[in-house]
Order: C-alpha cells, then structure tokens, then sequence
C-alpha cells in the first residue's frame, strides 16, 4: 500500500490504473468494521483501490466534535495494509483547502431535512469533500454506508445532477451481534451507553416486522411507537424520528415499501448516534 498526502502525486500515481477500474471508498478515519466492508466491496469490484482518510472541518458545526473525533492513523493504515488496500491518500487540511479557497456545493431542500435541520451547513461539506476527492481520483465507483442514508442520498443525487462519470455504490448497514449500528463514535460511549443505544435499532427492527406482516403503514403510528419504545430507556435523547420518501427526502403519510426510510437521531452520554431502516433501494 502507498500512501500519499499530496493531490498531485496521487493524480500521478493513478495515471497508470486508468486502463483498469478505480475504486475509491472516502473516508474520515477510526475505521470499524463497517468501513472494512466498504473497502472489501471495492477491492473485489475494482482493480485498483483508493481509501481516503480525512476529518473534513467543514462538514462540523460550531460545537460539534471535530477536535473530539476518534483518530488513530496508525491503525487504519494498519487495517488497509491488512486489506490489501492500493494506496491510501491521507491529505492535511491545508493541501484540501488552502487559503482563499471559497467554493462550495449545495444540494437545495435535501439538506434541509434530518441531520440537515440541526447540523447547518453539515451537507455542503460532506457535498464538497466528496467532489473534490471526485474530482482528485475519478473513481469509477465510490462507495458509501446505507447509515448515513441521507448523505448516501445526498452525494447520489449531486453525482446526478453534476453529470459525473463516477457511479455510487451503497452498502448495507454494519451491525454488532446485538443490533447496534457500527460508527466511529460508539467508542465514544461507556459499556451501560452502548446497551442503552440498543433500543435505537431494537425499535426500528421492531416497526419494520408489523410493516412487512401489513400491521402497520401510517406515518404517525410509526413515530409514535417509536418514540414511546425509545422513551423506555432513561439516558436516551431524542432528535427526530422522521418516516420520509427515498427519493427526494419528502414527508409520506403512509410507508411505501419501495420507497421509504424511517431515519432517527438522538444522543446517548451526550454522543450523537443515527440509524435508519431502508425500505426500497438507494
């Protein structure tokens, strides 16, 4: 595996992989085994792979964790040695955005909803992080988590739009043995803040087995039972719980089995944690 900080050394090494595939699977780093999946995916579907490693400022709001975030270079660079991992492009912040830079992208009333309601600006740096690195690599292929389903969603509809020659794989969601969704952040939490966690996915999974035996389609009573399962559990604060349409992140009154995610977000040990259950595909 070569590392690389520089863009123009990474452009130059890739110049040579152009008569195969790219992959490239971007990341922030503190890699689980969730990322491992997305890194397996691309080195089996490509011939040549790109892991990014970068905590991107701009996609964190004023208070948020970006000093705080979980980093161990070391071992992800140990992870992706392990994998087989081609080259591993590992930039400073001031090699991404050096100083004058202004430029940046927005995908209007997507980045509105969800996450998007609280973490202001949240989008548009994940949005221009992600062209960039596009733009750096041209990947045939980026992967992404269906856990960040809105981001998931977000960069699709950007590459869409934007004409670009890149095409966006989803990858189902990472789960430890009891349920809990796979992130950086879960090391974040005590052992008791993990168990309280649970009830996160265990409601979710619970909603999604009266939706498919036809016991449950309206909007409002998902929410509902959600929220008291939730609620059950001291320690646990809620954010949202929004049913909403896959394609363009609109309200739904009832579940469309092709076309919903039922998305929530709260905060356990004051560490924010999201899930989704996808019904239809990304």
């Amino acid at each position: 595996m070569e590392t690389i900080k520089k863009i123009d050394k990474l452009k130059k090494s890739l110049i040579g992989k152009r008569e195969g595939t790219i992959g490239f699977v971007p990341t922030m780093g503190y890699l689980h085994k969730g990322h491992e999946e997305l890194i397996k995916k691309c080195k089996n579907e490509n011939d040549t792979s790109v892991v990014s490693v970068f905590v991107n400022p701009i996609q964190f709001g004023k208070g948020e964790d970006f000093k705080e975030y979980p980093r161990d270079p070391k071992r992800d660079s140990d992870i992706m040695k392990n994998l087989g991992v081609d080259y591993l492009f590992c930039p400073e912040i001031k090699e991404i955005y050096p100083k004058g830079y202004k430029t940046y992208v927005n995908v209007k009333e997507f980045d509105k909803v969800l996450c998007g309601k609280k973490r202001i600006n949240h989008f548009e740096g994940v949005a221009t992080i992600v062209l960039k690195f596009i733009n750096i690599i041209s990947p045939d292929t980026i992967y992404f988590g269906k856990k960040d389903a809105q981001q998931l969603i977000i960069i699709k509809k950007m590459v869409n739009d934007l004409n670009l020659n890149t095409v966006v794989r989803s990858v189902d969601i990472k789960r430890d043995l009891n349920g809990l969704a796979l992130s950086s952040r879960n090391t974040l939490l005590s052992e008791s803040g993990k168990l309280s966690a649970l009830k996160l996915s265990q409601s979710l999974m619970y909603v999604k087995e009266k939706i498919l035996n036809g016991q449950l389609s309206e909007v409002k009573e998902i929410k509902d039972i959600i929220k008291r399962n939730i609620s059950k559990e001291k320690g646990i604060d809620i954010e949202y719980i929004e049913v909403l349409s896959l394609k363009n992140l609109t309200e739904l009154k009832k579940v469309d089995l092709n076309n919903t995610i039922i998305a929530l977000a709260a905060s356990v040990e004051n560490v924010r944690l999201i899930d989704n259950l996808i019904l239809g595909e990304i």
